[in-house]
């Protein structure tokens, strides 16, 4: 569309355009096509907000951000340290319970909350999303303080947000989505699983197991997302640490944690993942 078409203009080709889409949709799925025709209607992106955008905002900032400043120190002070290699050291995980975890889990999760609520406003899967949250945040904030994830806190998190899932095919009949999370987790977890193996120095167990959590949730919205989401952790853990080293702040031997570049990266695939999609698919 020119960008000198008038106002009229916008408003004739705005209209055609939606009620081809709208057609186009209603066909796919009388046709038995994709099942997420229906639902990616509902849903929002980085620009347009969902269905009940400003409810579902309002419910992630105060729920996710009370939730995490609350369940993230009491984490930190009651579960097990992990059982370390010789001559191997950590920060222990009841050191980090205070004031400072409770502001920087409680912000980060307020601020996901909302970004995760303008997008998929009151979608069924929405409250998977938000455990998934609460849980990132801490688990972000632990790793970046200790470089260690975790699973007393991953697997729990699979159950209850695979449970969230499987809830939200009940409510929407949206089976194609859990199945295609499920082989997107299966897969998340495999191919970081060989990550692993092959470079046990850049990629831990921990980030293995948190691969699987993120996929299965990024697979339930789509393929865009779930690859843009899971592996733009490594794009953006590749350009802090090439302005780390640049600034001199650290060496080229030294290594940051990566859970938080997967959980950032999950994020950036939820409002990104469908325009890349359309971007590639030309």
């Amino acid at each position: 569309m020119s960008p000198r078409t008038t106002g009229s203009g916008v408003r004739s080709r705005c209209s055609s355009y939606w009620s081809c889409s709208w057609a186009a949709a209603c066909s796919s799925s009388c046709a038995g096509g994709r099942p997420r025709a229906r639902a990616s209607s509902r849903l929002g992106s980085w620009i347009v907000p969902a269905d009940n955008a400003l409810l579902a905002v309002g419910i992630g900032v105060l729920a996710c951000g009370a939730v995490a400043s609350v369940l993230g120190p009491w984490l930190m002070r009651t579960i097990p340290e992990p059982e370390l290699e010789e001559g191997e050291t950590k920060v222990p995980y009841a050191s980090l319970a205070g004031r400072r975890a409770a502001y920087w889990c409680g912000g980060l999760a307020a601020l996901a909350g909302g970004i995760l609520g303008w997008v998929l406003g009151l979608d069924a899967v929405l409250p998977a999303w938000l455990v998934l949250v609460v849980a990132g945040s801490v688990l972000g904030y632990i790793d970046a303080r200790t470089r260690f994830l975790p699973s007393v806190i991953i697997w729990p998190t699979y159950f209850v947000v695979g449970a969230g899932l499987v809830a939200a095919a009940l409510a929407t009949g949206e089976w194609g989505s859990l199945r295609r999370a499920a082989i997107a987790g299966a897969i998340g977890f495999a191919v970081f699983y060989v990550l692993w193996f092959a470079f046990p120095r850049g990629v831990g167990f921990g980030d293995v197991r948190l691969s699987g959590l993120l996929g299965i949730a990024l697979g339930w919205l789509g393929w865009g997302e779930f690859v843009s989401g899971l592996y733009g952790g490594f794009f953006l853990g590749a350009i802090v640490g090439i302005v780390l080293i640049a600034a001199r702040i650290m060496t080229r031997k030294q290594m940051v944690p990566f859970g938080p570049f997967m959980l950032v990266g999950a994020l950036a695939g939820v409002l990104l993942g469908v325009p890349l999609e359309r971007l590639y698919a030309g």
